[in-house]
């Protein structure tokens, strides 16, 4: 059997593991209504997805004339997390793709998230799949710098012993696909053409290696790359 071509798989959460960007910018677009932005939710899943919403705050501020503080934030992940809790379901395949491609990269697999630590431990736990990637999850807020910047994936690979440039990165959002970009990974796209998710042009763009539609192409995706190349 090929050995497998990559010393770790870094997922993104938040739209690849996760159906969560729908239920996440319903949530914000409704707070920030009340805040005085007349944004829909189709706005919010424009301007918002992919990024963290505190480094936005310049944008809503000038929309609303308030600066969001503590407060606010702690109502956000609040409300944000019972609604995930209630509704929240996995991207259709991604559970069986993570624990056939945890068992090709001998489970040297890890969550590389912008999302804030509890929301990503929340949604793991919620599809099942908490146990795949044990304590091998992080959030780019715990670092000085997010995602666009690579600094949560130079994290991740560190942690499992691997070089960034022998990684996949799979991501949905062309934020994402910067990061794992600029880490120096081999970037894969995830774009099944629905709300939350940047098109296939625009990770192309972004600079990914290839693109898919459908988690079930996953594994064999990244088992068969570098074949005949």
């Amino acid at each position: 059997m090929r050995d497998f071509p990559f010393d770790a798989v870094l997922f993104d959460c938040d739209g690849v593991l996760v159906d969560s960007e729908p239920i996440t910018n319903r949530v914000l677009a409704e707070m920030l209504n009340e805040l005085g932005w007349a944004v829909s939710l189709q706005e919010t899943l424009r301007i918002f997805t992919g990024k963290a919403v505190r480094d936005e705050l310049p944008l809503i501020e000038s929309r609303t004339g308030k600066r969001p503080g503590p407060e606010w934030f702690e109502a956000f992940r609040a409300r944000r997390n019972a609604a995930l809790d209630r509704e929240l379901v996995e991207v259709p395949g991604a559970p069986q793709a993570v624990r056939a491609v945890r068992e090709a990269a001998g489970g040297r697999i890890a969550v590389a998230s912008g999302a804030d630590l509890r929301k990503v431990g929340l949604q793991l736990r919620k599809v099942g799949l908490a146990e795949c990637f044990g304590a091998h999850v992080y959030s780019g807020q715990d670092l000085p710098r997010s995602k666009p910047h690579p600094d949560v994936y130079l994290a991740a690979a560190r942690a499992l012993g691997a070089d960034p440039a022998r990684c996949a990165v799979v991501e949905d959002t062309v934020t994402g696909a910067t990061a794992g970009v600029a880490a120096g990974a081999t970037v894969f796209g995830y774009s099944p053409d629905t709300c939350g998710h940047s098109s296939a042009r625009a990770l192309r763009e972004a600079g990914v290696a290839h693109v898919f539609r459908h988690m079930d192409e996953l594994p064999g995706l990244l088992a068969g790359w570098g074949a005949g190349r």
